[in-house]
């Protein structure tokens, strides 16, 4: 048997990052069992489905990296073989019209919420004869006794008492297929082995097998994978924070961070933190995700963002730098090759954005120093340092402005004022870059160049002027 998953999602928004972990633990085990994955577009909730919520899912799957061997499927284009069934269904007396008005279904709840029941349909036109011309809905023949055991994956074996189940709806007034009915049919045309999704299904599983197994096919196993929770132990939300998949790369995380955050939510393999997807996919089982929901937790997030970054292709990084610098009205081409940025400065930075955000006086003056830095740094008694480096930079020719050379440039400097090397270079740092922290002095001073560091030189020398003027220390 050829191992079979899919990933079902519904276009009503973006790609989520909870669906985005359901997505890669189907990904995860047909590839580990040399099966196909399918993607499946679940849209016959015709009036919240959107085109942009579809192009949102691909562009997310796109992303992540997550590659897909057939579709997407559309149910909206699958519309005739749902009504094939459902007609064979009523056919066989395995499904019969319902015209109850909802009148009389909304005052069978308040009587049956009242008497502290499961709300359920009462079965009232079971065995009536409704007039197809007139409006109906089509309700599923549930079996009224026995029960539908499901061996789940994750959940282990959970037993479900077909008394209460009530007969769903597998057709709308207006004709449209219902979930139930359309994601049975689909599993069973495409032939899927295995439904991993999130435990929210967990109640419309049993519905689903029975409709199955009236239709004469042997359900698929199940794995009900437990959601996730925000910090502070609510279900994920918008109110946590970014919560789509393209929301994390457009805030400057790479898509092997998040897929590595999201197999560890509720997996694990030993102590192992980082795991490449070729990793996941021949360690990852789906028997060995955990029956407890998982939180999500930033934090860990960013920290593995930032072992990816310090180990990624720099020049991979540096491409993607670029539109981060952009965001930042920032011309890459106008300053040093971004690859030499990241070499520099990748191991500072948790997130793209931060990386532009901290590397952004390389390519452009900053508006004020630290207020902080400045008050330490850039005194009146490393008033001679700076002057004494900035003669000695404007001396140096274009083509040794390098790492080595304004190394020694700088030592040279502490060496006449007999001074350590860094009572010279941090007041240097706070000068041309604003702050105190940066890569070392001599490849800051290569990212910033010889023109922007003389300019930045002269600014913090006025700077000094004018707080030596007002009595400053």
């Amino acid at each position: 048997m050829t191992v079979r998953t899919r990933f079902a999602p519904s276009p009503t928004g973006y790609l989520h990052v909870g669906g985005a972990r359901t997505a890669l633990f189907s990904y995860l085990h047909a590839r580990k069992h040399g099966g196909r994955f399918v993607l499946r577009i679940e849209d016959t909730d015709l009036e919240r489905s959107s085109a942009e919520s579809v192009n949102a899912i691909l562009e997310g799957m796109t992303w992540l990296g997550l590659d897909y061997d057939e579709g997407p499927f559309y149910q909206t284009e699958r519309f005739d073989r749902y009504n094939a069934v459902i007609l064979e269904l009523l056919s066989r007396g395995l499904a019969y019209r319902c015209d109850c008005p909802k009148e009389r279904l909304d005052a069978l709840r308040e009587e049956q919420m009242a008497q502290k029941q499961k709300p359920r349909y009462d079965g009232h036109c079971r065995e009536r004869a409704i007039d197809p011309e007139c409006p109906h809905v089509i309700r599923f023949r549930n079996p009224l006794s026995g029960e539908v055991v499901v061996d789940d994956l994750i959940r282990g074996r959970v037993v479900f008492s077909n008394t209460e189940l009530d007969d769903l709806i597998i057709r709308r007034t207006d004709g449209s297929p219902t979930y139930n009915l359309a994601v049975v049919v689909d599993d069973a045309d495409m032939g899927i082995t295995h439904v991993i999704r999130g435990d929210d299904h967990i109640n419309n599983t049993p519905r689903q097998i029975n409709i199955l197994r009236a239709l004469g096919v042997e359900p698929p196993q199940y794995a009900h994978v437990p959601m996730i929770l925000g910090d502070d132990g609510a279900r994920l939300s918008k109110r946590h924070g970014a919560v789509s998949v393209i929301s994390y790369r457009d805030a400057g995380y790479l898509p092997e961070a998040l897929l590595n955050y999201l197999v560890r939510l509720g997996w694990s393999h030993g102590d192992q933190e980082v795991f490449s997807l070729d990793e996941m996919i021949a360690l990852f089982e789906i028997t060995n995700v955990n029956k407890a929901a998982s939180s999500f937790n930033t934090e860990k997030l960013d920290w593995l963002n930032q072992e990816y970054l310090k180990s990624a292709d720099p020049v991979r990084v540096a491409n993607l730098l670029r539109t981060h610098l952009g965001a930042l009205g920032i011309d890459p081409t106008e300053g040093p090759d971004p690859e030499l940025v990241v070499q520099a400065q990748a191991a500072r930075a948790k997130t793209l954005v931060e990386l532009a955000q901290i590397s952004a006086f390389c390519y452009q003056d900053f508006a004020d120093y630290e207020p902080d830095a400045a008050k330490k740094h850039l005194r009146p008694v490393a008033r001679e340092a700076l002057a004494r480096l900035r003669a000695a930079f404007d001396m140096m020719a274009t083509e040794d402005w390098n790492p080595e050379q304004l190394h020694r440039a700088v030592e040279r400097v502490a060496e006449e004022l007999e001074e350590k090397l860094g009572k010279v270079a941090q007041p240097l740092r706070v000068a041309i870059v604003g702050r105190a922290a940066s890569p070392g002095i001599d490849v800051t001073l290569q990212l910033v160049g010889k023109e922007a560091t003389l300019r930045r030189l002269d600014r913090a020398l006025a700077f000094i002027a004018d707080r030596q003027a007002q009595g400053g220390a």
